[in-house]
């Protein structure tokens, strides 16, 4: 039975199931909104809300085939037939309505009714239904509707039989089906033998309300849920596999069809025998596996990334790459056996079909990059581990050689290599590694990468200073929500990182004061820009910034007076102008990352941004460059979003409520768990966790002007735009140049593409004349050259000089000169031009000289290094240059000593 009949007659069995018709609900993206699970990764996370009792369901009953992905065990895939990444649960539930005798009764009519009557005809005589130790309910009612006796139902501890997910909330009992698949795989009645008594269908009685849980079997029950639910799981895969009277889920017919076209292109056979067959097959199902993982995974969009989801979509990719390496096949793999995969699954999943170039382009980027990464990474290992094994005495040889962190952190800094590569690749070369020497580099790394951002900011990296400060003073009281103004006390001045009494005119120094209206760089938004009064004398505020946690830090200019210690009192003062720049560069970065997030999908995560008065710009997640409509559209959602004046409001909760709530946290932002403040722009459509200056209606804004879109490093790219008066100046000053065109040209301004159009064409028609022209002139001269031509030992010699001429006019003019040298005279042909202060070589040698010995790679050879350069080519025709214009004619005057 294929998996797609599988599937089908699941669905309908509880759809159109007379007595009780469940709501057939389609697979949701493999990517929930759900802040405790990186990925779906089972059949009931969709229906969580109706479970918790956050949402009432739509319907009472529901079935659904739903996608998922489990990563905790990548490493085993392969090695067992129960580990693979990707997984379809099929499942029904019920939402207060039908229990344990309904479930129980559903399921078992399913599993054993024939075939023929649209059943998966399973023989009761090899099927155990299992049921949690004391759940004697359970027990009554498979007797009843089985007919089973008592030790055909195997009772099972709680570590085996009971559900919770792991937290306070829904709990019950479980009862799963198990089939014996013979004495082959286990022990009889060995429930422990997983491959010998295979569970292949779940249901789970949600009856308990859960007041604490410690582990999966260690629980307190504080009492019943008001309406006991239903929620079950049949593993499609493994159904499959034994209906299709096949060993494991790799053998199916909508995976196995990917080991067959990896066998093509290796030339090795999945369970062939040999020693190196049992290795062979792993990666043969590491392969099926992983290939169909990434492929779901880019359709639900998630990119390759060095974090989180894009981390995984990464790792399965590059270990299905090098699976198939191993396997023997060099060439780019994934455009060979990722449509295999596409054609099987995109029989239920058709998105797969009309999003192919998309997915396709994503995975064919990482193979591209991944196969750079390994011919570099990949030798530095090799040698790593042959110097490891060539130390290793004789008396060590049980011992497993262990290799250092720094290498394994060179592989990773230098060479792009992930950790958990270089453990695979050296636990198969019989090898450990230092993993705590690697992550204490790794932590050393981060440290300095702190401490020179740092220093760049407060001019040393030694915190000392600061933390003494804050330990003695206690925080600064800041005030940058509230005012735009305070009146402040001294607490210290600093120059150059140490403490000092006076500050001159015109020095710079730092100075902390009690109280401040001023914003410190931080999330992107620069620090605020304004002065400080005191008595007899003004500073200019440089800078603010953060040195230690609770301490701000003006960064200041004396302009006015001098700054001593009779200096008590300040007025701080913000520039107003400059705030209300910043605010609307800071609103303006969180709606265009809410409009990139509509437009492109909720993939589109920012991973960074940097916004001053009038200026934003926005980095995210994504493999290509957008399209000149994408940035229109995100432009005008974005200019829409400020047009419908929406309220902007924060408010501060915990991390976990924040997250709740569906505020987006960044990468590579650290939070405080006790409290967060988030940011929220027209309600839901944009939470963002962020300490940043904002506006109060998004009309505030005034304008969002994109300026531009471009990569800024692999599936990275970049979109800056002006904003509020700046935006309108970018906008004025386009339309000055629009009009300067339109007097220029003598048009309208809609009639100015055009106009410009027909130029451009013009312009390109007559410089393909001129070019014409220029190569007839220059090939005029091929005759004078060849009649220039010495004798030197039989051979005729020329060479020439082409002054303005680049390596292609060389190249054409040497050519030339050759022909016109009768064949049978061995002749050589050498050329110089010179072009943009660059050097062009050319030498050619026809027959009748090669004849002789003479190739022209080594006349090349010989000049170029005397013209600043290098280059070669075959014996006939070679090329080279150099960046000496000097040293062409003393080149030309060597060309009859090399003949000789």
């Amino acid at each position: 039975m294929s998996t797609a009949e599988i599937r089908r007659r699941f669905t309908s069995h509880f759809a159109d199931n007379p007595a009780l018709p469940h709501t057939a609900v389609p697979s949701a993206s493999l990517l929930l909104d759900d802040p405790n699970l990186l990925f779906v990764n089972a059949g009931m996370v969709p229906f969580k809300p109706y479970f918790l009792g956050q949402a009432t369901p739509p319907f009472p009953r529901a079935t659904s085939v739903q996608k998922c992905i489990r990563t905790p065990d990548i490493e085993e895939v392969g090695k067992t037939t129960r580990h693979g990444t990707f997984f379809e649960m099929c499942g029904n539930f019920s939402f207060g309505d039908y229990f344990k005798e309904g479930a129980i009764t559903l399921a078992w009519e399913l599993i054993t009714k024939a075939i023929a009557d649209g059943g998966f005809g399973f023989d009761e005589a090899v099927l155990y239904p299992s049921v949690l130790d004391g759940d004697e309910e359970a027990v009554s009612i498979w007797r009843k509707v089985t007919g089973l006796p008592d030790d055909r139902i195997v009772r099972l501890p709680p570590k085996e039989n009971y559900w919770s997910m792991g937290i306070p909330g829904p709990g019950g009992p479980c009862s799963e089906i198990l089939i014996d698949r013979g004495p082959a795989y286990g022990a009889d009645r060995d429930w422990d033998a997983g491959d010998r008594y295979l569970e292949f269908w779940n249901l789970v009685f949600m009856q308990d309300e859960l007041s604490a849980v410690r582990s999966k079997s260690d629980f307190d029950i504080a009492g019943q849920l008001p309406k006991k639910n239903i929620d079950t799981g049949m593993g499609l895969e493994r159904v499959a596999y034994l209906l299709q009277g096949r060993n494991n889920m790799y053998e199916t017919d909508v995976v196995f069809p990917v080991i067959e076209k990896a066998e093509a292109l290796t030339g090795k056979k999945y369970g062939a025998r040999g020693a190196d067959s049992a290795a062979n097959d792993v990666r043969f199902r590491v392969v099926a596996d992983h290939i169909r993982s990434s492929m779901m995974l880019i359709s639900d969009g998630v990119t390759p990334g060095n974090e989180g989801r894009g981390y995984v979509l990464r790792r399965l990719l590059r270990r299905a790459i090098r699976n198939v390496r191993l396997l023997g096949y060099e060439d780019p793999a994934l455009p060979e056996l990722m449509p295999v995969s596409r054609d099987k699954m995109g029989e239920t999943y058709t998105e797969l079909h009309s999003d192919w170039e998309r997915i396709i382009r994503v995975a064919n980027a990482e193979e591209d990059a991944f196969r750079k990464t390994l011919q570099a990474g990949t030798q530095i290992f090799d040698l790593a581990a042959g110097a490891l094994r060539q130390a290793q005495g004789p008396g060590q040889a049980a011992e497993r050689p262990q290799m250092s962190g720094a290498t394994a952190f060179q592989l990773h800094d230098t060479y792009g290599f992930p950790i958990d590569l270089t453990l695979e690749m050296a636990a198969e070369a019989g090898l450990t590694v230092d993993e705590q020497g690697f992550r204490s580099l790794m932590t050393e790394q981060r440290e300095r990468a702190k401490a020179d951002a740092r220093a760049k900011k407060g001019q040393h990296a030694d915190l000392s200073v600061y933390r003494d400060i804050l330990d003695t003073n206690g925080p600064t009281d800041w005030q940058a929500y509230t005012t735009l103004e305070t009146e402040s006390g001294r607490i210290a001045l600093l120059s150059g990182g140490k403490p000092t009494d006076v500050l001159g005119n015109g020095e710079i120094g730092e100075l902390v004061l009690d109280r401040t209206p001023f914003y410190a760089e931080s999330g992107g938004q620069v620090a605020d820009a304004g002065i400080i009064e005191f008595d007899g004398g003004r500073l200019e505020v440089v800078d603010v910034q953060r040195p230690v946690k609770g301490l701000v830090v003006h960064q200041v200019r004396v302009v006015d007076g001098e700054l001593t210690p009779a200096a008590k009192h300040f007025h701080a003062q913000v520039d107003q102008d400059w705030r209300i720049g910043a605010r609307q560069a800071h609103s303006g970065t969180h709606v265009v990352h809410a409009a990139l997030r509509e437009v492109l999908g909720p993939t589109a995560l920012q991973s960074g941004s940097y916004n001053r008065p009038g200026y934003l710009r926005l980095d995210f997640g994504w493999t290509q460059g957008l399209t000149p409509g994408q940035v229109k559209e995100i432009e005008e959602v974005s200019n829409n979003a400020l047009r419908a004046d929406l309220p902007v409001s924060w408010d501060y909760m915990t991390l976990s409520q924040a997250k709740d709530w569906g505020a987006i946290a960044l990468f590579g932002e650290t939070y405080d768990d006790s409290k967060v403040r988030v940011v929220e722009i027209g309600g839901p459509w944009s939470r963002e966790l962020c300490g940043g200056t904002h506006v109060d209606h998004s009309s505030q804004i005034g304008t969002i002007v994109v300026t531009g879109e471009a990569s800024v490093g692999s599936g990275n790219r970049r979109i800056e735009a002006f904003t509020g008066v700046e935006g309108f100046r970018y906008l004025a000053r386009e339309r000055d140049v629009v009009g300067q065109l339109t007097d220029l040209l003598k048009t309208q301004p809609d009639g100015l593409l055009d106009r410009v159009g027909d130029l451009v064409e013009r312009l390109k028609s007559a410089e393909k004349e001129i070019e014409k022209v220029r190569v007839a002139q220059l090939l005029a001269n091929a005759g004078s050259i060849a009649e220039k031509a010495i004798d030197v030992d039989g051979v005729a010699v020329i060479a020439a000089r082409a002054s303005g001429a680049g390596g292609n006019d060389v190249r054409t003019l040497a050519m030339d000169v050759r022909g016109r040298i009768p064949a049978d005279r061995p002749s050589v042909v050498v050329i110089l031009g010179d072009a943009d202060e660059k050097v062009a070589v050319v030498a050619t040698v026809n027959e009748a000289g090669r004849a002789r010995g003479l190739k022209a790679g080594d006349f090349v050879k010989a000049l170029a290094p005397v013209l600043g350069g290098r280059g070669g080519g075959k014996d006939d025709l070679a090329q080279g240059g150099g960046t000496d214009v000097a040293k062409i004619d003393e080149a030309i005057s060597l060309v009859p000593t090399l003949v000789r």
